[in-house]
């Protein structure tokens, strides 16, 4: 009875010894099939490998064979700089934890391995007392080689089954993003050449660049019926300024929602040269549903700045199949139409799909979300900027000219025309009763407007930008 008590145990001196060494090596070895995560330096380069551990102002990423590579967080793009945080401070919650704290945190990953371990431990008492006894005696305690033989079979079984209950847990949670190529940049700037010389392009190795004047080649503001009383002027959206398009896009692991994030900025800009931001304005609100934008899906910020909150899809009467414009992620945005003149697909959460190149494009359209519901590409946010309010990186930017206007309650805009050269005039009723805003600018940038209201009352004012 003792060699069998001794026979029985064996396969579990085995066990407790392989199980203390399983895991040299890494978790991530090249032969696991495990998916490495990627992350973006500064410089736009790609590095794979998946956050092992951090040390100052150093993460430490894990690659093929446990390799560590030590990156400093300061060379990370701004959103991955964010991620490396999240997981510093998750890693930091694990490690104080108490160790029932810890043995509550990972049990939900081995309670099934150790559930088949032990029924299988159970089958095999089973099977040792249904065999005859006097047969384990006289012949397997006897024989080491047949000793050994059943002791690897049963130390097989246990490993194989750990083994495939710790895949089922790592694999269910991996997703593959696919690799997409790098954007032609004649592709690009065929999208935008209808409307040049009124805008300009150039590209380098990492962006295609759009500069413009912020002014569009239509006319603007009439409709608004939601008017915080600004006004379009140029903007110098040129040279460092310019607006960027990302040529290598990336998927994001998980699109960032507009219905949540990026109040502040562009989104997009439009191949006429004009920014399209999130179609919530600031307070989280529709801009188009609350009046704010006019007949062509555009208003003025408190910068004077005009830009669109809707899609422009007046622009494929000129565009016809082409791209209207470009999302601040690298994804193209069509029309109404698919760029084979078809008619479109259906749309996911993000306003898109594949398109038939295997490329993800964006559609605009005339209801929520207009332009973008999700970006699909990976994009780097500004790390002094917080949703809602918070915004992508690089963009172009503007400074205020003027202070700040208040709404006019009542108004709505009922003519906008440029009387001459460098200047406008801007009509708009309350009631019966017309006011008007008078403005023009001269070479030196120097702004002067003269706002006239209801009860005729004039006000000149002049700003130097």
């Amino acid at each position: 009875m003792k060699n069998l008590i001794l026979f029985i145990l064996l396969p579990f001196y085995f066990v407790a010894s392989f199980s203390a060494k399983a895991h040299v090596g890494g978790h991530y070895q090249n032969a696991s099939g495990a998916i490495f995560n990627s992350w973006q330096l500064k410089t736009g380069g790609i590095i794979k490998g998946n956050f092992s551990m951090s040390r100052d102002n150093t993460i430490f990423l894990e690659q093929e064979n446990g390799r560590l590579l030590a990156i400093p967080i300061a060379d990370l793009s701004a959103q991955d700089q964010k991620l490396a945080k999240f997981k510093m401070n998750q890693f930091g919650i694990i490690n104080n934890m108490t160790d029932n704290e810890k043995e509550n945190f990972h049990s939900h990953k081995t309670n099934s391995g150790y559930i088949f371990l032990f029924l299988l431990i159970i089958i095999f008492f089973v099977v040792i007392n249904k065999i005859n006894t006097r047969f384990l005696n006289n012949y397997l305690l006897n024989n080491k080689l047949t000793l050994s033989f059943v002791s690897f079979i049963f130390l097989t079984i246990i490993i194989v089954a750990c083994s495939k209950s710790s895949t089922i847990n790592n694999s269910s949670s991996v997703t593959t993003l696919p690799s997409i190529q790098k954007t032609s940049t004649s592709f690009i700037d065929s999208a935008f050449s209808p409307y040049k010389p009124t805008i300009s392009t150039k590209f380098d190795d990492t962006y295609f660049y759009v500069g413009s004047s912020g002014i569009p080649n239509h006319n603007m503001m009439i409709g608004i019926t939601n008017w915080q009383q600004q006004v379009p002027i140029p903007q110098p959206y040129t040279d460092n300024n310019s607006w960027s398009i990302p040529l290598q896009p990336v998927y994001a692991a998980t699109p960032l929602s507009t219905k949540t994030n990026l109040m502040k900025g562009a989104v997009a800009i439009a191949v006429n040269g004009i920014p399209i931001f999130n179609a919530l304005n600031n307070r989280g609100e529709d801009s188009y549903l609350i009046g704010e934008l006019d007949n062509w899906g555009g208003h003025c910020g408190k910068g004077d700045d005009y830009h669109y909150h809707a899609a422009p899809l007046h622009l494929s009467n000129t565009s016809g199949l082409k791209p209207i414009a470009f999302a601040l992620d690298g994804f193209a945005v069509y029309g109404s139409k698919e760029p084979d003149g078809s008619t479109m697909s259906s749309l996911d959460t993000c306003h898109g799909h594949i398109g038939v190149n295997s490329i993800y494009h964006y559609h605009g359209t005339t209801n929520y979300p207009y332009v973008i519901g999700a970006m699909k590409g990976k994009v780097n946010l500004d790390p002094s900027t917080t949703a809602p309010e918070n915004q992508i990186l690089p963009q172009a930017f503007t400074k205020p000219v003027r202070p700040a206007t208040n709404p006019l309650k009542g108004a709505s805009i009922i003519d906008f025309v440029s009387p001459s050269t460098n200047a406008y005039l801007l009509t708009y009723k309350i009631g019966n009763k017309n006011g008007y805003i008078k403005y023009n600018w001269d070479a030196a940038n120097k702004f002067t407007f003269t706002l006239t209201d209801t009860a005729g009352v004039a006000i000149t004012t002049t700003y130097q930008r």
